[in-house]
Formats: structure tokens, C-alpha cells, sequence
């Protein structure tokens, strides 16, 4: 079930308004078969609205971001670039269709998991949010002790990424992202480093998988008519000053 805390600016944000932002969340959880059990509203001087999920999950099929093993493969669910698109539209540089295919994405559910997570010999999953593919990979690897190769060239990005890289719409989040954990990347150049660092709003999974598993991953990730791409491999860990490194 969720629990669901709404927080708007009385004076500006009308009660019609709020009670659309509410409708939203209940046809999330409507989606992904779940409750909204209730929640709060606040008086809040910025907009907020979020959602506690609570549940139950067989342990069985408990996927955590520190069982990635050697020789698995790395899958992403979701193209990159919903930071750049999120700034070129404060920017005022976005074109309507690629404003609007990125709330396509934002708004899809990773409710792909559930299933996954079933599959013998997947090891680790994840999902790519605020700190970028980077970020998260970095997670992974650290916690079990790993590496990761990627080639960037099969990276999804979302459509015209780089011309909005080449128009500077370049979110703050990705300079502090790589401030944080550039020291364990690759070389990479200023167009690479910015699709790597990007900060996601509601990203992809990211999972490994082992060789004999990645088919079934794949065959399941195509049923669902995702956008995902087998983007490297998870390596012995080396030298965890460069974790991640680039073909």
C-alpha cells in the first residue's frame, strides 16, 4: 500500500489543482496494483508530493545492489538524458516532442522488476536516479567488490540529447555528480562525462545478469516493449580507484 504527502502554497496552488497532483499518484498506485491508503496535505512553501510505499516481497526473490558477479552482463531499462531535457526546458530550448517523450518516460513505472527479479542467475538490480548511470553503477560495483566495462556507443540516450549538450543545457546535478565520483571513472570527454553524470528523475533499472541468464532478461525487457540495451560487463575488481572504465 502508499501512503501519500501532498504539500502546496495555499494562497497559490489551488485546492482543483492539488486534488489533480492526487489523482495522479492514485493512478500510479492503480497501475502497479496497489492502495493509496490515505496520507497528508501540508501548507508548504514549494510543491511537493510523494509517496511511502510499504509492502511484502518473498526473500526469494529479493534483488539487492550488492550481488553483482564477474562475467555478468549490465542492462539499462532506459534511454539517458532526462536531466538535459529537464534543463533545456527551464532554458526554454526544448521542442514540445521531446519534452513530452521524456514525461512518457518519467511517468512509465519500473514495475518490470517484480519480474526480473524471479530470474535464476540475475544478481543485482538497481535503479538510476539523482546520481546517473554512473553513480549507481559505481554503487554496485563497490558493494560487491566488482568492476564494470561499458561501451558507451550502445548507451540509449534519449532523441537529440546532444544537440541540447551542444546548446549548454547541462544540469548542475551532473558537475556536482562527477565532483563526487569522477575520480572512479574512465577518460571520458565532456560529452561522455555529461550523459554519464546525468541525474535521472525517475530512471530505469539498472541489473546485471549472469551469461546464461541475460536471454530470458532480454526476451522479458522485449515482451514489455522497453526501450532497454545491454551496455557492458561486470569484470574482478582491479583497481577500485577506476571502477568504471570505457570501450
Amino acid at each position: 500500500m502508499a501512503r501519500a504527502i501532498c504539500g502546496v502554497r495555499i494562497e497559490k496552488v489551488t485546492e482543483s489543482v492539488a486534488a489533480e497532483v492526487i489523482g495522479g499518484g492514485r493512478s500510479s498506485c492503480a497501475e502497479a496494483g496497489i492502495v493509496l491508503a490515505g496520507g497528508h496535505s501540508i501548507d508548504s512553501p514549494e510543491p511537493i508530493f510523494g509517496l511511502s510505499v510499504s509492502g511484502r516481497v518473498s526473500l526469494r526473490y529479493l534483488k539487492k545492489n550488492s550481488d553483482a558477479k564477474a562475467g555478468d552482463a549490465i542492462f539499462i531499462t532506459k534511454p539517458l538524458g532526462v536531466g538535459i531535457l529537464a534543463t533545456a526546458q527551464k532554458m526554454k530550448k526544448v521542442h514540445f516532442d521531446d519534452h513530452q517523450n521524456a514525461i512518457v518516460q518519467m511517468t512509465q513505472l519500473n514495475s518490470v522488476g517484480a519480474l526480473i527479479a524471479k530470474i535464476e542467475g540475475v544478481n543485482a538490480i538497481t535503479d538510476v536516479t539523482g546520481f546517473g548511470l554512473g553513480g549507481h553503477l559505481i554503487e554496485v560495483c563497490s558493494a560487491s567488490q566488482v568492476s564494470a566495462q561499458l561501451k558507451f556507443s550502445s548507451i540509449p540516450l534519449l532523441d537529440n540529447v546532444n544537440h541540447y549538450l551542444k546548446l549548454g543545457c547541462i544540469p548542475g546535478g551532473s558537475e556536482r555528480n562527477f565532483q563526487s565520483y569522477g575520480h572512479q571513472l574512465g577518460t571520458l570527454n565532456a560529452m561522455q562525462k555529461s550523459i554519464i553524470c546525468d541525474p535521472q528523475t525517475s530512471g530505469g533499472l539498472l541489473i546485471t545478469a549472469s551469461q546464461s541468464a541475460k536471454s530470458t532478461v532480454s526476451a522479458i525487457l522485449e515482451e514489455q516493449k522497453l526501450p532497454f540495451a545491454e551496455i557492458g560487463e561486470i569484470y574482478p575488481a582491479e583497481d577500485q580507484l577506476k571502477i568504471i572504465s570505457f570501450q
